[in-house]
């Protein structure tokens, strides 16, 4: 199983990918030195063979958020910083995921 992260520009960091076995745990961080308003936060995910979804927005009004979807975590620490937790891995979670900033 195989859990990777794209990142298109050098001021958003992200971990690297992990492989992993089904049950593990997995955290993948995120972080951003963007400038101005960059407070909206969002975390997409690419199956294998498809096309990138939006999993989750998180909203710039709301620095510490946790939204859970389909067993996936999502934390928003800071406007700045968030991690995107899976804390039970199962065989569907096999995907790229990556994080974006945004000013809207």
């Amino acid at each position: 199983m195989s859990l990777s992260s794209v990142i298109w520009t050098n001021d958003v960091t992200q971990t690297p990918s992990l492989l992993l076995k089904t049950g593990d745990s997995a955290q993948m961080y995120c972080h951003h030195n963007l400038h101005g308003s960059y407070y909206h936060m969002y975390w997409f995910q690419q199956l294998p063979g498809g096309s990138f979804r939006l999993i989750v927005h998180m909203l710039p009004y709301k620095p510490r958020t946790l939204e859970t979807l389909n067993h996936i975590e999502i934390l928003r620490e800071t406007r700045v910083k968030g991690a995107l937790s899976l804390p039970n891995v199962k065989l569907s979670h096999s995907a790229v995921y990556f994080c974006a900033a945004s000013t809207q």
